[in-house]
């Protein structure tokens, strides 16, 4: 689909809460300077004001590029661009609050591979665009309803330095020796310098930038990068490794010894610890995330409550900011934590801060803290292909139905449905608090499917068959990326 005869932009590169295109196939140039006004349009109209954005980008080679004709078309209605070149997104985001800008726009396809890019964008501080706002953007884009003006350009440099400078206040007081590695991506220029200055030793793993990503994409949950940051930690004797996916947002953990923690559970060890120090507490943890959560000992004992939310940054970040919770965590990798500890938004260098700072707390190996909690049973989290189009209808008869089998005492592996959460797909859990989750991904063609008991492997495996078997009898469902 094409806006004008210069322009092309794809329609679906506008998803969920940002925007993602192969470029140049899904969009052009000229098509990116319509979104740019697109975005300086919806600004304008939000704010009312001429107002100042700030602009950042990744390491790509056509970042800057794509920036470029970004900021045209942001200039073009009248925008006041403030560019600090080379960032992170959660650079752009701490920008906002530091310069007290009215919104930002940061070129990235953050874990996408080389070919893709795309916009994380927001105007409250601290919060990326809603999907209302990215259906609103989309519209002014291809309805050409363009806001006339003349803005202006200013470049901020050396803006890493003010960002650096305000994560490295806290210090850690032992020696904590920490694998980083960033993928080749642009955390490389950022979070070995970081933690480095809060106190540990670091061990740099593919830190050099090179937007060639050589050994693999810069993705915490990249099961490529994943072994290579667990050698690592097992060859130096690390107390912990960490990897960032490309834009800096999302944290991937590796313990003492080299086994990946899911970041839900990373999470889980983060809030029992900040539980004891901040009590009457809410924690935000997404639908795909641990049953842990909500019946954890300590986070009870301190009078804190998880409330399970929508899957997605955009989503739990702005639950976060709703209710002034102290964090929020999301199986991705996505975590969030709000003042005192942070500004709300997702950092994945501040969640490695945090985690360095468990660890200065516990006179305990991240191994040993993991083998504290309840075992739990927990597939990884599986894609069946569902078309776009489709998707949402399906999960919504398929909420129906778990319904109706619930009201029927339907059981599975024995055990009756006791509760349903239906605020992201459907969430059911049994009577144990096993449970299973059936969602629509937010970015591709394709459903989300997680299952985990708390009793046994087998148990957790019934939860699946029950699940696939749900899917199947839609007739809309093609093959998983992966399976159990």
């Amino acid at each position: 689909m094409t806006i004008n005869e210069e322009a092309h932009i794809n329609p679906f590169g506008f998803r969920e809460y940002d925007a993602r295109w192969l470029y140049p196939k899904d969009i052009n140039n000229e098509g990116i300077k319509n979104v740019g006004k697109g975005l300086g349009s919806q600004i304008i109209l939000k704010t009312n004001k001429s107002p100042r954005v700030i602009v950042g980008h990744d390491y790509r080679s056509y970042s800057e590029e794509v920036k470029k004709k970004l900021i045209e078309g942001l200039i073009d209605t009248g925008c006041n661009v403030e560019d600090i070149g080379l960032a992170l997104s959660p650079t752009v985001y701490f920008a906002q609050f530091n310069l007290k800008a009215d919104a930002v726009a940061m070129v990235t396809a953050s874990h996408n591979e080389n070919g893709w890019t795309g916009i994380k964008m927001g105007i409250e501080k601290g919060l990326t665009h809603s999907p209302k706002e990215m259906s609103e953007l989309k519209k002014i884009v291809f309805e050409k309803k363009f806001i006339k003006g003349k803005g202006s350009y200013k470049e901020i440099k050396q803006f890493k330095n003010i960002y650096i400078e305000d994560l490295t206040k806290y210090k850690i007081k032992k020696k904590i020796k920490v694998v980083v590695a960033c993928g080749n991506g642009t955390a490389g220029i950022f979070a070995p310098k970081i933690l480095k200055e809060i106190g540990c030793e670091v061990i740099e793993l593919d830190c050099n930038l090179d937007y060639n990503f050589p050994k693999y994409n810069p993705n915490p949950e990249d099961l490529k990068m994943l072994k290579a940051i667990s050698e690592m930690v097992k060859k130096n004797n690390a107390d912990a490794g960490f990897g960032f996916d490309g834009d800096g947002d999302r944290l991937g953990v590796i313990d003492n010894l080299g086994k990946e923690i899911y970041s839900d559970k990373v999470g889980l060890l983060i809030a029992r610890d900040l539980a004891s120090k901040h009590k009457n507490n809410n924690f935000i943890v997404d639908v795909k995330s641990t049953g842990l959560f909500a019946s954890d000992e300590i986070l009870l004992k301190n009078n804190c409550k998880a409330i399970y939310w929508k899957t997605g940054h955009s989503h739990i970040k702005r639950k976060v900011n709703e209710i002034n919770a102290l964090a929020g965590f999301e199986k991705s990798g996505h975590f969030f934590f709000n003042k005192p500890l942070g500004y709300g938004y997702d950092d994945g260098i501040n969640s490695a801060i945090q985690v360095c700072r468990l660890l200065d707390s516990q006179n305990k190996k991240i191994s040993e803290m993991i083998n504290e909690l309840p075992k739990t049973y927990q597939t990884p989290t599986m894609s069946p292909f569902c078309k776009d189009e489709e998707k949402y209808k399906v999960v919504e008869s398929l909420i129906n139905k778990v319904q109706n089998l619930k009201a029927n005492d339907t059981k599975i592996d024995n055990q009756k449905i006791t509760n349903i959460l239906t605020v992201n797909g459907v969430r059911f859990s049994l009577e144990d608090n096993s449970w299973g989750l059936i969602r629509a991904s937010s970015n591709k063609p394709s459903l989300v499917v997680v299952a985990e008991s708390t009793t046994s492997d087998s148990r957790k495996k019934k939860i699946f068959e029950f699940i696939d078997n749900l899917l199947k009898d839609t007739g809309k469902i093609g093959e998983y990326d992966q399976k159990i």
